[in-house]
Formats: C-alpha cells, structure tokens, sequence
C-alpha cells in the first residue's frame, strides 16, 4: 500500500446551492488532517476551496496552495495557510499541484475543476505520473459524469482499465482506503501502439 502524505484536492471557488456540500469540503480538509495528510489546493479563500483549507487548518493539519498571480491580484488567496505558492499561470499551477501531490480528489465544481480532474486522469493514462484519482461522489453529484466516462469506454474511445482509474466513493474514509490501494493499470503494450499510431 502507498503511502499518501499529501492529497491535492480540486473542488469549487463557488459553494454551490446545497450546504452539503461546503460541509462535507469542511469535514473532508479536517478528516485528511486527522490522518496526517496534508491538503494541496487551488489557494482560494471562497467557495468550497476556502472550506476545505479552514477544515484542515482547524485541525491544524499542513495546507498549501497554489494560486495564480492574477486571482491573487483579486485578493482570493487565504492568508492562513502553510503555505502559499503563487505562480504565472494556471498550467505552471496545475503542473505544481500534481508535483506536490501523492493522489488527487475532486469534490464537486465546475469547469475548473472538471479542467484540473481531467488533465490529471489524462497524465495517469499516459503514465506522466502513477498516482491514484478519485472523486468523493457527495449526494451523487457526480452520478452523470460516472455514467459519461461508462459510455465512453462502451463507444471505445476510452479503455476499460482506464476507466476503472477513476476511483469513485461516498465518503472519505472509503476513498482514501480506495486510493491507497490503487494500483496503476499496467499500459505497455498500449503505449506502444499509441506511439506507433502517432509516427
């Protein structure tokens, strides 16, 4: 099993409609922390971000984020944290945070975090890292995107053992034992065809 001694955790900048889910991104900052892992996120100090990093702080867990210069400028980034990296641009962001990373969680968001989730997956399905990718599936927020990436292994554009690497749970505490156990699918074979593909 693997240890996991940082998580980086994609979620909104905005709280969304239902308190659930800025509780459960309190509860999930403070449950990593408990387990002596430290969070890394987008930096934010609104929405679901800023929970997630006040849930860890509360348990006076490590948290760093990572935060463009330009939303820096509009004073979005949390003063509290460990640690705050301010970086160039959301690719220099997104390549620190994974570096920084031994596994990654996406609670729910919109289109950054879809962004930041899907970038991930594509670097563990082309083997640029090993690291497990999960989603804290809160009230079946994402039930509908579960079913897409079901429909595109079906239609053949997505393998099954790719797949299978988005590793999907209710709560915490099962996703992290999920993401501990993960083991990366073993690509050879397909790699070289893709390589081939491409000459």
């Amino acid at each position: 099993m693997s240890k996991l001694r940082r998580i980086c955790v994609y979620c909104g900048s905005s709280s969304g409609n239902d308190p659930m889910h800025r509780s459960a991104a309190h509860a999930l900052g403070a449950f990593l922390s408990e387990n002596g892992i430290g969070v890394v996120y987008g930096g934010g100090n609104v929405g679901l971000m800023g929970a997630l990093a006040d849930g860890a702080l509360s348990t006076k867990g490590e948290v760093i984020g990572v935060i463009p210069q330009a939303l820096m400028e509009k004073e979005l980034g949390h003063g509290g944290v460990t640690e705050l990296h301010v970086v160039s641009s959301m690719h220099e962001r997104k390549q620190m945070m994974v570096d920084l990373s031994d596994g990654f969680i996406a609670l729910p968001g919109g289109f950054g975090t879809l962004d930041e989730l899907f970038e991930t997956l594509t670097w563990l399905q082309l083997s640029f890292h090993n690291k497990p990718v999960g989603l804290l599936n809160l009230g079946g927020f994402y039930d509908g995107l579960i079913d897409f990436i079901a429909h595109m292994s079906l239609q053949g554009f997505l393998k099954p053992e790719h797949a299978a690497c988005v590793l999907v749970e209710s709560d915490p505490a099962s996703l992290l034992a999920t993401m501990t156990d993960f083991r990366p699918p073993d690509l050879g074979k397909w790699i070289e065809k893709l390589a081939a593909e491409t000459r």
